[in-house]
């Protein structure tokens, strides 16, 4: 199934961003920025600014605008946002098969803990 044309698909830079504000939940520009500079030492407050303001009019950022600062949050959960973008993956790039596109990842090569992690997960045995 693929990913429902009310959900916008966030480029890579968005994802990126998304990855720094989902665990702050909702934060301004400066505090994303601060955030991102530790990663990416080059990027600039004015680029987090104007990517989050792209991202607000994509329908990716909610924002508060009751402050002088204004607070963005991310309109979708993490987890949603991974799985419509898998499923969308798994339609596009692998005709539906959920199987074929875990077996995909599995030949790209996965560490032992994680291997076993997925067999523990496999035979019903939790975390």
């Amino acid at each position: 199934m693929p990913t429902s044309p009310s959900l916008p698909k966030p480029t890579a830079a968005e994802l990126d961003l998304l990855q720094v504000l989902w665990p702050l939940g909702a934060a301004t520009a400066r505090q994303v920025h601060d955030a991102m500079v530790k990663a990416r030492p080059d990027v600039t407050y004015a680029t987090v600014l104007r990517l989050m303001q792209i991202m607000h009019g994509k329908g990716l950022l909610i924002r508060d605008e009751s402050e002088r600062s204004h607070v963005y949050a991310p309109a979708q959960a993490q987890e949603s946002l991974q799985t419509n973008l898998l499923k969308d993956l798994m339609q596009r790039a692998f005709s539906g098969s959920a199987k074929d596109l875990v077996l995909a990842a599995l030949k790209t090569g996965i560490s032992r803990k994680d291997r076993e992690e997925i067999e523990r997960l496999l035979k019903g045995d939790g975390k």
